[in-house]
């Protein structure tokens, strides 16, 4: 392998299993292969050789400074915060945004909807409920309804149109398209599991998403069960799951999609097998925890349109074994592994495929999938088709500093049962990056990562010399292959989350997560971005241009 000596030395980073890697020789892929499928991300069908994208900036250094530091060149406009009206009926823009995706409005890249998570109150739900988390015994919920109702009401998502005028992005506060889709909203449960709950209300913890090739929105509930603790809620079987919203039609109702399994969602990554089978990809983030992939029984039909839908109520989940470097599948049916699986007491775990899906974890670790560290963000490269999976960090294991893996399938076929894999670059002081989380791809390949260094961990100890968290660039070929360069850095406090660039890549949004989280006591924040002075911090989303 052609290892220059930066790269040789973020393998090192990654421990045993990155050497194991390198000596082993795990080949990548050739330089210009074809994708073996279209993939549902931010480049919207670019042709990379008709659109080169070669970003030029002057790398950051870590810093402490309580505001979002680009390089020389590049700017950005905040488009929306926490409170912000979005239609005229009055809703309003929910709290502690993550993931977003841009959808263009008749083609045009400066002009479209945004659909934005909301994930979590957490230290800060004092500002949007009144509840003070800082000084509550968490033993003693005394929580009122209307303080739930705020809670739930804040979390979920939002539907916003921006538009860019003058050279800025603004926010059309008065949209037909403005939507809440909230913990208080309904949806309707999809595929083998949907009996679960007589009725769904709701989404909330919802951290990372993706597209369809449909235009509608994945959106992922990740930590479901403190919510569902704070708010008193009952029925949790109905929340960990994948669901799907059509940002184009704020009259529908948003879709629980059972049959991709229910965890700890970070995001789903979308991609078309050589067969036409849809193939989804996604990670349950928590320690020791799995990777998974959707395999759809029937084909994509691009005359079907939204129809194509239904794909996502009908087919295989597998779960990823990187020991044997296979996809084992999660089939009642035909697996004797989960029909011989009992609890402690000698009792099966499980007596049908629906059972299987509410248990994902349960299930995998019967069929003897990998334990990873914290899989986040998974993403399908839009050249060659490798699975690029960021492992944040486990500190069981001794890995502090996390890793990116890349994954590939055997033959390209993204539906296919065997991989295998290598270590693409490994977190610590020798790469510049620690705890990478969402990540996406330009139309030349490169990799935008952003990182996620917990607010009790930032700026001490062995985290020092990272600053606050920030955005990276890595190329993931030629000369610069894995070496990464700092393209952001963020408010004090705050992770940024969600990057997606627009069609043109002139513009890439993201959110800034929780600034000031790292907060001791009310009367005296760590932040107040974005607007100074003695404001309170407030997630918001960016727009970044000067590309």
């Amino acid at each position: 392998m052609d290892v220059n000596r930066r790269q040789f030395l973020t393998y090192l980073g990654a421990g045993t299993a990155a050497l194991a890697s390198v000596a082993t020789g795990i080949p990548a892929l050739a330089a210009g292969s074809a994708i073996s499928g279209k993939t549902a991300d931010h480049l919207f069908g670019l042709d990379s050789k008709k659109h080169p994208f070669n970003p030029k900036f002057k790398e950051i250094h870590p810093t402490t400074k309580d505001d979002l530091v680009l390089p020389e060149g590049f700017t950005y406009d905040v488009v929306a915060s926490y409170g912000d009206k979005i239609n005229a009926a009055g809703d309003t823009f929910g709290f502690n945004n993550d993931f977003t995706c841009f959808l263009p409005i008749d083609g045009k890249p400066d002009h479209g909807l945004l659909w934005v998570n909301h994930e979590y109150l957490g230290e800060l739900e004092y500002y949007v409920t009144g509840y003070d988390t800082l000084t509550a015994d968490p033993d003693d919920n005394k929580r009122t309804s209307a303080q739930i109702e705020k809670y739930l009401y804040a979390l979920g998502g939002s539907v916003i149109e921006v538009k860019k005028e003058n050279g800025s992005w603004k926010l059309v506060g008065d949209s037909k398209y403005g939507r809440r889709v909230s913990g208080l909203t309904k949806h309707v449960l999809t595929g083998p599991a949907a009996s679960v709950a007589k009725e769904a209300i709701g989404t909330f913890a919802n951290c990372s998403g993706g597209v369809t090739f449909w235009n509608t929105v994945l959106s992922c509930e990740e930590n479901y069960m403190d919510v569902v603790s704070d708010c008193k809620l009952q029925d949790v079987n109905q929340y960990g799951w994948v669901i799907e919203v059509d940002p184009f039609d704020p009259k529908s109702t948003p879709k629980k999609h059972t049959a991709l399994g229910r965890f700890s969602h970070e995001n789903t990554a979308m991609v078309l097998a050589p067969s036409g089978q849809l193939v989804v990809y996604m990670g349950d983030d928590a320690k020791d925890q799995y990777v998974y992939k959707y395999v759809s029984k029937g084909k994509f039909d691009p005359k079907a349109g939204k129809n194509n839908s239904k794909l996502l109520e009908e087919g295989t989940l597998f779960v990823a074994n990187f020991g044997k470097g296979k996809w084992v599948a999660l089939d009642y049916a035909t697996n004797d592994a989960l029909k011989k699986a009992v609890n402690g007491e000698g009792k099966p775990l499980f007596a049908s495929q629906a059972d299987v899906l509410v248990n994902c974890r349960d299930a995998a670790k019967a069929v003897g999938a990998t334990p990873m560290d914290r899989p986040e963000d998974l993403e399908v490269h839009p050249i060659d088709g490798s699975i690029f999976i960021a492992l944040t960090n486990n500190d069981k294991h001794g890995n502090f500093y996390g890793q990116i893996v890349r994954l590939f399938e055997t033959d390209n076929n993204h539906a296919g049962l065997e991989f295998t894999f290598e270590i693409f670059a490994a977190g610590g002081p020798q790469s510049g990056f620690a705890a990478p989380d969402n990540m996406a791809f330009d139309s030349a390949g490169n990799l935008w990562v952003v990182t996620d260094i917990s607010s009790s961990s930032i700026n001490t100890g062995i985290f020092k010399p990272f600053g606050n968290n920030g955005v990276f660039f890595i190329p993931t070929s030629g000369n610069s292959k894995g070496i990464a360069s700092q393209f952001a850095s963020g408010p004090v406090g705050s992770e940024m989350t969600g990057p997606w660039f627009t069609p043109d890549e002139k513009t890439l949004f993201l959110s800034v997560q929780h600034p000031g989280e790292n907060l001791k006591s009310h009367d005296k924040p760590t932040s107040h971005w974005p607007k100074g002075g003695s404001s309170v911090a407030m997630p918001s989303v960016v727009a970044i241009t000067g590309f």
